[in-house]
């Protein structure tokens, strides 16, 4: 499967610290890190997570910060609640912003001035861009929307609404929970190999016990290029190993914040 090197600027902005693809410069985006931000532990520092009970002023203020880094509306920022689906929302001017969220975990839009925003603790962040329609997409892809394709639901929502065509679609893949880190069950193991095969290699087996290990990455990409998309780049960050830079759920044992991604034309 081929790789293409990963060419994604580390930036400093107003003590927050973030991410962005060098080439998507006509985008207003970011990865952001857990720091700079007003939240207490465990949620220290820049957790963006508004129902995991950290207090809502702290919360409200890093989203104020994130928005203000990137030079975007925060009034006019679009999300939606995750719940481990491969549903796609298209946001329009009519679509629900300010707490109003739909079920859904991929957003998409070519509305100018319109941030599209999630937060993640393990999960694979999508960052979906088509400069020819001037379209983007955010996704939040875990084992349960990898294993019934969210990667590549969202670029059928993307050709369906807006004519992409998916060779013209340019995708970034976030920071997320390496294979090493993330064992898995046989009930995972077996949707798995169900949706992408069993020879796949998104399944990896430790030498010294047997013990199964989901590649999230690997799974993301290669529905990625099922699909005909073959512009993909992939900040291999792993979040388990990385926490005083990115949360984890699983390393931090549920309890911790939510680290941002945004992107708006």
């Amino acid at each position: 499967m081929r790789r293409e090197a990963c060419k994604l600027n580390k930036i400093g902005r107003g003590g927050l610290t973030y991410y962005r693809n060098e080439v998507w410069a006509d985008l207003r985006h970011g990865i952001f890190t857990r720091r700079g931000g007003v939240s207490h532990s465990p949620w220290r520092s820049l957790n963006m997570g508004a129902s995991i009970g950290d207090d809502p002023d702290a919360v409200k203020e890093n989203h104020s910060r994130v928005y203000q880094a990137l030079d975007v509306d925060g009034d006019r920022a679009a999300s939606c609640w995750l719940v481990h689906s491969v549903d796609t929302l298209v946001v329009s001017e009519g679509f629900g912003r300010n707490g109003n969220l739909q079920k859904a975990d991929a957003i998409i839009t070519n509305q100018l001035n319109t941030p599209l925003v999630m937060r993640y603790a393990d999960c694979v962040p999508l960052l979906l861009y088509d400069r020819a329609k001037q379209a983007i997409g955010l996704g939040h892809a875990g084992w349960r929307g990898a294993v019934k394709g969210m990667a590549s639901n969202m670029v059928r929502m993307m050709q369906k609404t807006y004519g992409s065509q998916a060779l013209e679609i340019e995708v970034v893949i976030g920071p997320a929970i390496s294979r090493r880190n993330y064992r898995v069950g046989e009930e995972v193991v077996r949707q798995a190999e169900a949706y992408f095969g069993d020879d796949a290699g998104v399944i990896w087996r430790d030498p010294a016990g047997g013990a199964a290990h989901l590649d999230l990455w690997r799974a993301n990409r290669l529905d990625l290029e099922r699909s005909g998309v073959r512009n993909i780049k992939s900040l291999d960050i792993c979040t388990y190993e990385n926490t005083d830079d990115f949360f984890s759920h699983r390393r931090e044992n549920g309890v911790t914040g939510r680290f941002a991604v945004v992107i708006s034309l």
